[in-house]
């Protein structure tokens, strides 16, 4: 990590119906900040299941933008977005470095759906909604309640909005504690192509990466592919385990503090996360998204997409180039290095694009070593 910037400015992006977006990425959006780099932005970000609960997990501002945001102007994909912010000094092939300093839920409610598009479905064949509250003082969330979504049509975001008299709310995971593990599932920059670019897959991008190690403590770094980067962030998640098996973490909005700081001293190709204590390189599979989702349970296809193979080794290759280019290892050593002391996992496999991360420890690089 490059060391804290002096002089650097404190910004304020709420959510509302004129600074968020719905569903895409788009190169050519107006942006709604403009900073410099270093700048600090407390930003606003709203979870696009809001209507699992509505009495729990829907504040005034939330309704705003939900009511405020036209059918017609969501999707293809589901999650909300907050932004973009233009960075000034960014340039096509610079990199983009977001700090997450502080994160924190902006209601103390969450919610995790067992969606058509979960990895098990065909062994339920029914879509389930938990909700959990939390408990800051002791970074934890237990489950309040759960019930059966039971519409006709099969769960199909953006913006389901489920009256809780429709539901037969039940008990739910009696005696257990989820530690928290707040992180923002969806940001990242402006993508190369041209046109709204579904918000579901993630891509070298960022976007939909769901790596819950992408929280308050750690840094990501993207590639730039357009004048002032056009910074996004979105999905804010409470809890997640690596796989986000049943198709969603614990969805809930909330605040963060991001610094945003231009590099143009690293190249990179995708994402790069750093931690206290690790980096992270994270590969996708590139198979096509379905055109549409289905409307009943017969629809749903299986297996699910992805292709953990592509996944795993583009995440191989994108960290073989990282020790090669910037940590001055060749070819040779960094291969050997990542059979004996990197760790693989599965990031995600329900984002259409199927994720694989790969994290090596700093640890065994000695303290004469560089940071990047």
């Amino acid at each position: 990590m490059s060391t804290p910037l002096s002089g650097s400015s404190l910004h304020d992006l709420r959510a509302t119906p004129s600074t968020c977006f719905w569903g895409f990425f788009d190169r050519d959006r107006r942006p709604v900040l403009r900073v410099r780099s270093g700048d600090i932005v407390y930003v606003e970000t709203l979870t696009h299941q809001a209507g699992d609960a509505p009495d729990l997990l829907m504040d005034s501002a939330t309704e705003a933008v939900y009511a405020g945001i036209p059918p017609a102007e969501r999707g293809p994909g589901v999650h909300v977005m907050t932004g973009p912010i233009f960075v000034e000094g960014a340039r096509p092939g610079d990199t983009l470095e977001v700090r997450i300093l502080n994160m924190e839920p902006r209601l103390p409610y969450g919610t995790n759906i067992a969606a058509w598009w979960g990895y098990l479905y065909d062994q339920f064949r029914k879509e389930r909604i938990t909700i959990y509250t939390f408990d800051l003082a002791t970074r934890s969330a237990r489950a309040v309640f759960a019930f059966d979504y039971t519409a006709s049509d099969l769960y199909s975001a953006p913006g389901v909005v489920i009256p809780p008299a429709s539901t037969v709310r039940e008990p739910a995971l009696r005696d257990v504690v989820v530690p928290l593990r707040p992180h923002l599932g969806v940001m990242g920059v402006a993508p190369a192509e041209a046109g709204r670019v579904n918000s579901i897959p993630p891509g070298r991008f960022g976007g939909n990466v769901d790596n819950w190690r992408i929280g308050p403590g750690a840094t990501m770094y993207y590639p730039v592919f357009a004048d002032g980067a056009l910074f996004f962030v979105g999905d804010p998640h409470m809890a997640e385990g690596d796989g986000e098996l049943s198709g969603t973490a614990i969805e809930a909005s909330a605040n963060g503090w991001l610094q945003l700081i231009v590099r143009h001293d690293l190249a990179l190709n995708s994402p790069l996360l750093e931690t206290p204590t690790h980096w992270c390189t994270h590969g996708f599979d590139s198979l096509p998204l379905p055109t549409s989702p289905p409307s009943t349970a017969a629809e749903v296809g299986f297996p699910p997409l992805g292709d953990l193979n592509a996944a795993m080794r583009m995440a191989a290759l994108e960290m073989l180039r990282f020790l090669t280019e910037h940590r001055g290892l060749s070819r040779d050593d960094a291969y050997s290095l990542l059979s004996v002391a990197a760790d693989f996992g599965i990031t995600q496999v329900v984002d259409a694009r199927q994720g694989v991360h790969c994290a090596l420890p700093k640890s065994i690089f000695l303290p004469r070593s560089s940071v990047i």
